[in-house]
């Protein structure tokens, strides 16, 4: 497969309607406002804002990531939680606490790439 037929196989994999399981449904969408103890609401916002930017960083832009490889691959799953334990083992180790926590975010996106991933493995429907 040349590098066109995978950014076209790429690009269909990413317009099929992404899995929601019924609980996601039916118990999350529609809430009321929640006076959250831990600052959660805000937590999500930026996680958002930071996974936005991200899509729009040099090496989103027309190339194809390691990630994507890696799911292809079938060794998605594994990729992403191995990049989990890298940014959360250097926490503290590298930098300043803003670099840390930029680790902590690179936490977050990796976890919920590798919880794309399973439902992608996992959804039988």
């Amino acid at each position: 497969m040349d590098e066109d037929e995978y950014r076209d196989q790429i690009a269909k994999e990413r317009e099929r309607p992404t899995f929601i399981p019924e609980y996601v449904r039916t118990e999350y969408r529609v809430t009321p406002k929640i006076n959250y103890k831990y600052n959660e609401g805000q937590a999500l916002q930026e996680i958002t804002a930071y996974i936005d930017k991200t899509y729009g960083e040099h090496y989103s832009q027309g190339n194809i990531q390691s990630t994507e490889i890696a799911i292809d691959r079938g060794r998605g799953l594994h990729f992403c939680l191995g990049n989990v334990d890298k940014y959360s083992g250097r926490y503290g180790l590298k930098g300043t606490p803003e670099d840390w926590r930029k680790d902590l975010m690179k936490v977050i996106h990796y976890a919920i790439i590798a919880l794309h991933v399973h439902d992608l493995e996992y959804n039988n429907d």
